[in-house]
Parts: structure tokens; C-alpha cells; sequence
């Protein structure tokens, strides 16, 4: 095997691969299993704001069910277990102790003060870094760009502020300018960036007439969006870039490697063909890098990244899809 060491957030890792947020946290044999398997890091579970509003909903109908108590009844004592996140920093916790690997802890929130909050919640776990998941969905017609954008600076560069932890920012590819964006957020000193988030689409069943709940997993292909912006990104930016979304193949790590990603997170692909494939896929960058003769990731990483190539490659630009036109035969390319 290949050293496939890499650098993320300034955490080393021993594979690029990183097993992204995801359910499988609520398994500790799973991500041990991950940890066997040759994961680079673990992102645990997202901490949610609307899940503790809701546990806290819940936690207070719980200790006011007896108020009206009468002989009759068993027990006076609600049936308490934990409240607000301490459920959640717990099984962190757990995880952090119990793996070597490195843990970074995921948050997704709404409020300012509930970020600022949660995140220093987070980092008191012991976690090596932490991801701020800004899964945020548009409903105001309202507010402009500007004002989104702004405020969501603001609440990473005051958590940034608060905490020593290294910080990725994990963002959504729907900004007016996701470029200018990001460099906001790198002016802001985040850590790292992760591209990009795949945002839950709601579905309809035409036969009951009602919308339906559903995992939407990334498809083959869905990485395109995540090595263009890499390429773009690398030796332009301090922060680190982690690709995200549709990685499902070793050969697809190695693209977004030589793009100028420094690590990549996959989730579909261990939720399709189960959490072996981090091995597999291991194996196949292990593979390509011998048959090139690369000894090192940093030995190929950026190759093919826009600075790279140079500033006439029309490779990231609007020409290439003319050129892509104007060649049939490529247009069914892999």
C-alpha cells in the first residue's frame, strides 16, 4: 500500500477519505468497522437546532405529566433520560474515546446564539475539529444575497472567535458567487471548505396526493460540480478544500486529488455497497499511484488544478462548453 497520507485542517490524516456526517454515527461498531476499513476521519452525526427544540418540546411535556397526580397512580417520576444535546455530546464522547481515529463533530443550526452555543458544546468534547453545516433553505422573498451571505460570515467568524478547534464550513453550491463566497470565508480564517452539500428534495405520490419522505443518496456523476470548484479553488485559497457528493470510486478520489482537493467525504457509496468500499476504494488510489510512480499525494495533488494548467487552459472556463459542442465525440465521455 501506497502512503496515502494527507493534511486537512492542519489534522493529519492517514487516507483522504473521510466517512461524511451521517446515521452510522448512532453505531459505534459501524464506525469501527470504518476505522478497520482505513477511513482518514470520521464526521459525526450533524447536531441539529430544530432536533433540540424538538427533544426539549418533548423533555418539558414529559416532567408536567404528573402535575395533576391523583392516589392512584404508579409513579410521580417522568421518564427522563437526557435532555436538550447532552444525549448527543454524550455518545461524541464515546466516540472520541473509543476511536483513534481523528473525530470531527458536525453542527447545523439557526440561530446566532444557538450557534455560538452548540459549537463551543461541541468542542468541549474533546473532537479534533469541527464542521459547520450551513444547510440552509431559502423561504424569505425578502431577504437578498447579500444579507444571507452576511450573516452567515458573521456567525463563523464569531465561533471562530470563541473556539481554538481547526473549523471547516460545509456550503451549499447555490450561492450567487459560491467563489466570492468562499473567499469571504477564507478571509474569515476558516480551516476548511467542504463541497458541497446535498440538500434533501422534497417528492410527491401522485396516487395518495401527498408528499413523501425520502433519502435522497448521491448518484453517479454528482461529483462534477465538486472537482470544478476544487480546480478553481486550489493555490487560491489558504483553507483547505474536502470534496463532497457522488465519490463513489477510487479513481474518482484521485480526480478530486488531482484537482487540489487535500480529502474527499463519502457517505452514498457506504450506504449503497457498505463501508468495505473505503477499503476498496483505498486499494484503487493505492493502485494509481503505483502504476504513475507517485510515492505521495502532494506529489500530484493540484496537477490539473486551474493554476496549474495556467491561465489559458479554457479547461474551467465558459469556452470549454463550446469546444464540448463542437466534439460529438466526447460528449458520452466517462
Amino acid at each position: 500500500m501506497k502512503n496515502l497520507k494527507t493534511t486537512y485542517m492542519g489534522i493529519e490524516l492517514k487516507s483522504p477519505i473521510i466517512l461524511g456526517a451521517c446515521n452510522m454515527s448512532d453505531d459505534i461498531d459501524k464506525l469501527m468497522q470504518a476505522e478497520k476499513s482505513g477511513v482518514g476521519a470520521i464526521v459525526f452525526k450533524s447536531l441539529f437546532e430544530e432536533q433540540i427544540q424538538l427533544e426539549r418540546l418533548q423533555f418539558e411535556e414529559r416532567l408536567t405529566q404528573y402535575d395533576h397526580i391523583h392516589a392512584q397512580m404508579i409513579t410521580t417520576h417522568p421518564r427522563v433520560e437526557y435532555a436538550d444535546s447532552e444525549k448527543h455530546l454524550v455518545n461524541l464522547r464515546k466516540v472520541k474515546e473509543k476511536l483513534s481515529v481523528p473525530i470531527i463533530a458536525s453542527l447545523n443550526a439557526v440561530h446566532e446564539e444557538s450557534w455560538l452555543e452548540y459549537a463551543t458544546e461541541l468542542a468541549s468534547t474533546g473532537v479534533d475539529g469541527l464542521e459547520l453545516n450551513l444547510y440552509q433553505v431559502p423561504l424569505d422573498f425578502d431577504k437578498d444575497a447579500r444579507e444571507i451571505e452576511e450573516s452567515q460570515i458573521n456567525i463563523v467568524r464569531k465561533i471562530k472567535e470563541k473556539i481554538s478547534l481547526p473549523i471547516s464550513v460545509k456550503l451549499s453550491s447555490d450561492y450567487t458567487n459560491v467563489l466570492g463566497f468562499i473567499k469571504k470565508m477564507d478571509e474569515v480564517g476558516v480551516d476548511g471548505l467542504v463541497l458541497f452539500n446535498s440538500f434533501f428534495q422534497p417528492d410527491i405520490d401522485v396516487d395518495s396526493e401527498k408528499h413523501k419522505k425520502i433519502f435522497n443518496l448521491s448518484q453517479k456523476g454528482d461529483y462534477r460540480k465538486s472537482l470544478r470548484y476544487a480546480g478553481l479553488l486550489y493555490g487560491n485559497i489558504k483553507a483547505d478544500v474536502c470534496s463532497s457528493r457522488g465519490i463513489f470510486t477510487g479513481n474518482e478520489v484521485v480526480k478530486h486529488l488531482l484537482s487540489g482537493a487535500a480529502c474527499i467525504q463519502m457517505v452514498s457509496a457506504v450506504y449503497k455497497k457498505g463501508l468495505e468500499e473505503i477499503s476498496v476504494a483505498n486499494n484503487q488510489l493505492s493502485d494509481w499511484m503505483k502504476s504513475k510512480g507517485y510515492n505521495s499525494i502532494d506529489e500530484f495533488r493540484g496537477k490539473l488544478s486551474q493554476k496549474s494548467l495556467g491561465a489559458d487552459s479554457l479547461v474551467y472556463r465558459r469556452a470549454q462548453y463550446v469546444d464540448l459542442l463542437l466534439s460529438s465525440e466526447t460528449i458520452f465521455g466517462d
